[in-house]
């Protein structure tokens, strides 16, 4: 992973867009609030414990009658401070949950256990990429469990929850690239659910995107398939080295036999992988379970046909 030039302070990291500062200042503001109120409570009960501890000769005294003044301060002075934290901490939550107008769009997708970010074209990328200086909303989705897009330098999370569109935006006003991780547990593979966000340049977004989404035009078949093997989330349970994990291993995979859920034994070939990534539920492998998503609509004909290209080397030794 790798951070951008600018360090962050001690207990933050690098503010890297403009809802950082204002939220760093509402953290810091309950952080001195929370140390002063400490070292004074821990203070005077040091001193207490010192000088009115039990000595020798000591009697019980009665209690004294209550201090209405003290009282009534010690209550009051803790809701006016709970009442200025809500005040700005409220603020700063409108501030980073109204998008404004004119934003550039970016769907995202949580699924076990990869993002995936949905661009205006239509192209698909594991990582997040935007420009610099311009704002970007999020639409959030889940495929399956409740995950959480987190990207600490933005000072940006939410929530993607299944059946739902939730939406978060940013703008970033540092170039570099930031880590992304998913902040709510969703199942074995939850701390590897990490991707990077990449800011770029005036211009270098716009050079990016057309680069990427013509990815089967620079590669040959074989080679875009092993990139979008990573990119699309097969790596995350179709391993390369014969183990198996939460799917069939990819390696050996193709020309060969292999059994079926109910009972039926099929060859795989380029019809039974086309209709696995379209239907994964049709024609499950014995010994697994169902929980791969649907690719209808989030791979191309010819992105189907990479990938099968690239299962075709993957043979045994």
């Amino acid at each position: 992973m790798i951070w951008a030039q600018s360090a962050g302070s001690f207990w933050m990291p690098p503010q890297a867009s403009t809802t950082a500062q204002e939220v760093d200042w509402v953290f810091y503001l309950i952080y001195w609030i929370a140390l002063f109120f400490f070292l004074l409570i821990v203070g005077i009960m040091t001193v207490f414990v010192i000088q009115f501890r039990k000595r020798e000769g000591w009697t019980e005294e009665e209690s004294h009658e209550s201090h209405t003044a003290l009282e009534i301060t010690w209550t009051v002075i803790p809701i006016l401070i709970v009442l200025v934290i809500f005040f700005f901490g409220f603020r700063t939550y409108m501030d980073i949950h109204l998008a404004p107008a004119n934003t550039l769009d970016i769907w995202v997708t949580g699924q076990k256990w990869q993002w995936f970010f949905k661009y205006p074209n239509g192209h698909i990328d594991e990582n997040l990429h935007i420009p610099v200086d311009t704002p970007v909303k999020l639409i959030l989705s889940s495929e399956d469990v409740t995950h959480s897009l987190f990207i600490p330098a933005f000072r940006l999370k939410m929530d993607a929850v299944p059946g739902r569109l939730t939406t978060a935006w940013t703008k970033a006003i540092q170039t570099g690239t930031f880590p992304v991780y998913c902040a709510e547990y969703c199942g074995t593979g939850h701390s590897d659910m990490f991707a990077e966000a990449t800011v770029h340049e005036p211009g270098g977004y716009e050079t990016w995107l057309e680069e990427a989404s013509n990815l089967l035009k620079q590669m040959t078949p074989v080679e875009a398939g092993a990139v979008l093997y990573k990119r699309k989330g097969c790596a995350q349970c179709h391993t390369l080295d014969g183990s198996a994990d939460d799917g069939p291993t990819f390696l050996g995979l193709f020309g060969h036999s292999v059994k079926l859920a109910d009972g039926s034994t099929v060859t795989v070939n380029e019809d039974y992988i086309r209709r696995s990534i379209l239907e994964p539920g049709a024609q499950i492998v014995a010994g697994f379970d169902n929980i791969m998503p649907t690719y209808q609509g989030k791979l191309k004909e010819d992105e189907i046909a990479a990938i099968i290209e690239y299962l075709k080397t993957l043979t045994k030794p």
